[in-house]
Formats: C-alpha cells, structure tokens, sequence
C-alpha cells in the first residue's frame, strides 16, 4: 500500500477541541499533563512510580488470563517484564464487538504497539508493554452485537443481559457461525471454542497481535478491583468526582468546547445475577435503580465493597482511573471523544493523587479499495478532495471539466463594472437615486447568478458518467454517510489480502497525528 496523508483539520471529522489539542493551542493546557511528544515520555517516566506488589499481582493475573491460550514468547515476555520497575505499559480500550466490529478497533491495537516500539528505541533502559484493555464490563450489547460486510449487517441477537464479556457463545450464535462460511478459521474458531464472548475475542485478538507482544487485559477481576477499593468508597460515599468534573466542564464550556461524559453521583454500576445497574443514593442508605431488593446501609454497602469488589464496576468516568490505579501506565490511546472526556475528568486524577498518563489519538486511516483506485486516478482526486462532502466535490468537478464558464465569471465581472457607472450617473443627476441603482445592480447578480445555477445543473446532466462516479467513490469510502473506519469491518479487506493488518504495522504512527489515505501499492 501507498500512504498519503492529509491534515485532520480538512477532513472535517474532528472536533474544535481535538484539533486545537494537537495545536497545542495554550488555552487547553491546564486540562492535561503532558502533550504525547517522544520527548515528553521521558518526563512521564521520570513521574511514574507504580508499587512493586501491584506489579506482582498484575503479572499473577495476566498469567491466569491466558491460561488455555497458545503460548507466545512475545507475550510470556511481556508479561513477565511487568514484575520489572523499569516497565510500562500503554494502553488503549475498545468494547468485545463481534468480529472486532468496525475497523478502527484495529488501528486502535496497532497504534499502541507501534507506540511501544518506538518507546523501545527513544528509550532503551526501559521496557514497553502495549495493552488492549477489554470493555467486559459494559452492558450495551446492542452496540456490540453486530458487524458490517461486504454491504450487509450481520448480528447476534441474544436474551442475555448483564456485563457483556459474560455472555455465552450460545447456541444462536454457534448456528451463525456456521451460516457465515465467509469468516476465517481463527476466528471462527475462537468463538466457537470459547465460553464466553471475553474469552473468544482475547482468543482471536492474540491470533492477529500475539507475536507482536500485545496483552490483553480483562479487568473485571476480584485481586485487581480489591486494589480499587479505597476510590471506589471515596466516590459512593463522598461523591467528589461529580462536583469536580462539574467544574471542570464549566471551564471547557466558556473556553467553547462540548463536554462528552456527565459525571453522576455514584459512578458505579452493581454487578451480580447477569444484571449491570447503577447504583444510587436513597435517603440515608444505598440501592441497586430499578431493584429494590437491593439495598444498603453505609456500613453494610462498605462491607459488601471490601468483601466482593468485583460486584463494582466503574463508569466511563472512573474506568480510567481503575485503569491507572492497576497498570504502570504511561499513555493512553483512543479516538477523538475519548481524548475529550479524558480533559473532563483530570480534576479527578488530581484529587486521588493518581498519575495522569499522556493522552494521545489513535490513528485514523482511510484504506481505498483496488476498485476504486483507477476511478480516482482517472478522475484527478487527490487525498484531500475524498474528504469533501459530495454536494462540493460534485459541484467543484463539474464545473472545472465543464468547456464553457458555467460561473459566468466574465459577465459578472462586465455587469458590476457596467453599475458601477450607472451607480455614478446616478449620482450625479439626483443623488437620492443612487440607492436604487445599487439595488438594481444587486438585482441583476442575483439573476445572473440563478442562471448560473441553472447553468451547472444543466452541465451536470451532461456530465451524468463523471457525477455517477463521484457518488460511487463517496458510498465506498464513506458508506452510508459514516466515515469507512466506523462501519466497516477488517473483514473486508482482510479476506482480499490475509497481508492486511501486517502492511497497516508499517503506515500508522501515533505520535504524527494525522489522517492516513493507503491506496493500492499499483501504479
């Protein structure tokens, strides 16, 4: 593949907030700790000191997690590495989406291992270990339940409730499994011969990124939640964090940024019996919403987090700091709105005395299709124009292939030239007739413009091939609206091209924070 690049700022997919991030816009500042440069790793380093014990315990549970599982040196490697105080780790996170779901899943993955090798070299002293911190917790199955091939949806349905990574690989789905001859065999194979829906992707994710050293991480785990113990009764109990990222969000907003999380007053969910429910302050005591067999007292609810805190489990505001209380981590990789609610919830970091990691984008790429390619070539588009919206991108190559001026250019030119005399005839026969012959001469662009208009519509029925052919390369790239990377899935190029994922190794570069074009490695 060939790789061209073009700045997120004209693709037109990203928010104010996370473009003046990667500015370094001054005004952002006070909402993170260090901008992700290789330089400024060495400072994270420098900052992050991370208990000998909860690095034990961390390597105890990775080895139990890949029980039953190929052993990889890579992986044993990198495991064992974690016992070491000159080891980090980087981490990105993603939800168990069936298949992988969409294809940003894989960049996220690949961004954080090529993070880790190219700490490796800035820094050879230390060790680097990239982590896939698996959302086994969530509860939306709604959201993860399907994938996109080929042009079609196919997805799992399933009376399961509760945390997700629970679910059992059921019968419904074994019979899918089987109608969908198109999957390759690992993948099949590690839904089929799993469990449970944590198991299976741990399985067919270590089959794509074993050997380059990638952990998986499944945090729904008593010995580690145990650790997470203290801030969970700080939150249930003294409900800081809601007022903090309150703030916090006040302070975005004036600055004219969007807030993408809402802090509640508890910020845990209770997880027991295949449900996942919030748990909510009631008068003097607690209670599971929507259960009212499920209640506390203070005293009664601390017991119940000291003696089962895998019943906990944090939200989207208090998963990070889970994650920083439990890895020696360094950096965190997601997409746009990931970095954003990471800026919401420092004030939270700061107020427990945890390390707030470097947050840093994934990469973000647009693969074009071999079938496309010649179409682009013939047509003249560069990477940029593929990111125009279709209404301009048509508007702009009819007119430029069009043999006559359609904008009516000249003309215009010669009418305002025209006015402008009699604007000062006018004048200086009455002077109160100048506004009506400005008015007259606005009169007459408008006219000239309605039947430029008509004009270009009348060459884009002329043009019907190129236009056809613009709308074609829109639909693939972007189907149904939505850029590629957030709807289609690996599948679709990876049965083309088994080498798919290898190639992507050698294009994606975390630390260049820009928008990825791969065209087809032909002419």
């Amino acid at each position: 593949m060939i790789k061209s690049t073009v700045d997120p700022e004209c693709t037109g997919q990203f928010s104010t907030l996370f473009l003046d991030y990667i500015r370094q816009k001054p005004q952002l500042k006070p909402f993170y700790y260090l901008f992700p440069s290789i330089e400024n790793f060495g400072e994270a380093i420098k900052s992050r000191s991370f208990a000998q014990e909860k690095r034990e315990r961390l390597v105890d549970v990775f080895r139990s997690q890949y029980q039953g599982l190929p052993e990889r040196d890579k992986v044993i490697e990198n495991i064992e590495a974690i016992g070491e105080p000159t080891t980090f780790t980087v981490t990105t996170g993603h939800q168990l989406n069936l298949m992988s779901g969409p294809l940003y899943f894989i960049y996220k993955i690949i961004s954080t291992i090529n993070l880790a090798k190219k700490l490796e070299e800035q820094y050879p002293e230390h060790h680097f270990v990239p982590v896939y911190w698996m959302a086994t917790e969530d509860h939306d199955f709604a959201e993860i339940n399907h994938f996109h091939f080929d042009g079609h949806k196919y997805e799992w349905k399933s009376e399961q409730t509760g945390p997700v990574g629970e679910f059992k690989i059921d019968e419904e789905l074994r019979e899918l499994l089987k109608k969908w001859q198109f999957l390759p065999g690992f993948i099949r194979e590690a839904y089929r011969e799993s469990p449970n829906l944590s198991f299976a992707t741990r399985k067919f994710v270590d089959q794509l990124f074993g050997d380059e050293g990638l952990l998986i991480l499944d945090a729904n785990e008593p010995r580690l939640k145990k650790e997470f113990c203290a801030i969970m009764e700080a939150d249930i109990f003294e409900q800081k964090a809601n007022d903090l990222i309150q703030q916090q969000n006040r302070r975005l907003e004036e600055l004219g940024y969007k807030s993408q999380v809402y802090p509640r007053e508890v910020n845990f969910f209770y997880i027991q019996d295949g449900i996942r429910e919030r748990i909510v302050k009631n008068g003097d005591g607690f209670e599971v919403f929507g259960r009212d067999e499920k209640r506390w007292t203070e005293q009664s609810l601390k017991d119940e987090i000291q003696n089962f805190p895998e019943r906990f489990s944090p939200n989207v505001v208090m998963r990070p700091l889970y994650q920083e209380c439990i890895l020696p981590n360094l950096a965190y990789l997601g997409g746009p709105a990931e970095v954003a609610y990471w800026f919401q919830i420092k004030p939270v970091f700061d107020h427990y005395g945890l390390f707030f990691p470097i947050v840093m984008a994934r990469n973000f790429v647009l693969v074009v299709p071999g079938s496309l390619q010649r179409k682009i070539r013939k047509i003249g588009l560069n990477s940029e124009d593929l990111f125009k919206p279709y209404t301009t991108l048509r508007k702009q190559w009819v007119i430029k292939e069009a043999k006559e001026d359609v904008l009516l250019a000249e003309e215009s030119s010669k009418l305002r030239e025209l006015y402008a005399t009699l604007v000062a005839k006018s004048k200086r026969i009455d002077p109160t007739l100048e506004a009506a012959a400005e008015a007259s001469g606005v009169n007459a662009q408008k006219i000239l413009c309605h039947l430029s208009e008509k004009l270009r519509k009348a060459e884009e029925k002329k043009q019907q091939d190129l236009v056809r052919q613009l709308k074609e390369i829109k639909d693939v790239l972007f189907p149904g609206g939505v850029p590629q990377e957030r709807k289609l899935n690996l599948l679709n190029f990876f049965l083309e091209d088994p080498k798919f994922v290898e190639q992507l190794f050698g294009h994606l570069d975390p630390l260049a924070m820009e928008m990825i074009v791969l065209y087809p490695n032909e002419g």
